[in-house]
């Protein structure tokens, strides 16, 4: 029995694009906010360093703030 050999196209397809051609995601908004010792969505006192009380509250706010836009 021999054995198979896989064949990778040499005109670069399924490799992924460099580094320089690949979009640039938009940098999101929550990460550029002050923190401020509450939540910035629902106001819950927080330390000052956390911006959001859970995962929820900031899916929450960039969802509000896509809607916005």
């Amino acid at each position: 029995m021999e054995p198979i050999q896989e064949s990778v196209p040499d005109d670069g397809a399924g490799m992924p694009p460099p580094a320089s051609a690949r979009p640039v995601p938009p940098v999101q908004t929550r990460q550029m906010l002050p923190p401020k010792g509450t939540c910035w969505y629902c106001e819950k006192p927080l330390d000052n360093v956390r911006r959001f009380c859970d995962k929820e509250c900031a899916d929450a706010f960039d969802e509000e703030k896509e809607y916005t836009r």
